[in-house]
């Protein structure tokens, strides 16, 4: 079982989304404490290689594995996030 953690930029726009994404997003947390035996991840390439991405519906969780963690960089909405 692995522990999720987030990082500070995380944590705040997980508290900006509205209620029924953040709950959303949060079961996609939970799920990630079962790595690697999570299905839906898909592994970023280019400048993003070595992490990887979860879905629900249009936003995106991206985050890497370090040994027994998992660290959660990133959540958004499709539109903008691989381009910042």
């Amino acid at each position: 079982m692995a522990t999720v953690t987030l990082t500070p930029d995380a944590g705040e726009q997980l508290e900006a989304l509205h209620n029924p994404v953040h709950a959303r997003v949060l079961r996609l947390l939970v799920r990630l404490e079962q790595w690697p035996s999570v299905s839906g991840a898909k592994p970023l390439s280019g400048e993003l290689a070595g992490r990887y991405r979860l879905r629900t519906g249009d936003y995106r969780v991206q985050f890497h594995v370090q040994g027994e963690s998992v660290i959660v960089e990133k959540i958004g909405h499709r539109d903008k996030f691989y381009g910042e």
